[in-house]
């Protein structure tokens, strides 16, 4: 199951960085992650300051 980014996103771009197989990219308003590459492990959910990554 993978994670999704939420409308709460803010578009800071925290997340990116810290995912271990770089399935999150910018869409057009927002993040977004790239369901066949997320591995499930939490490291966006951990570095967002809003909360925007959720399991699915």
């Amino acid at each position: 199951m993978a994670y999704v980014i939420s409308s709460d996103c803010i578009s800071c771009g925290a997340c990116e960085p810290d995912c271990p197989v770089n399935a999150i990219s910018q869409g057009d308003d927002q993040y977004v992650i790239d369901a066949s590459l997320c591995i499930d492990c939490g490291a966006c959910e951990a570095t967002c300051p809003v909360g925007a990554p959720k399991p699915e």
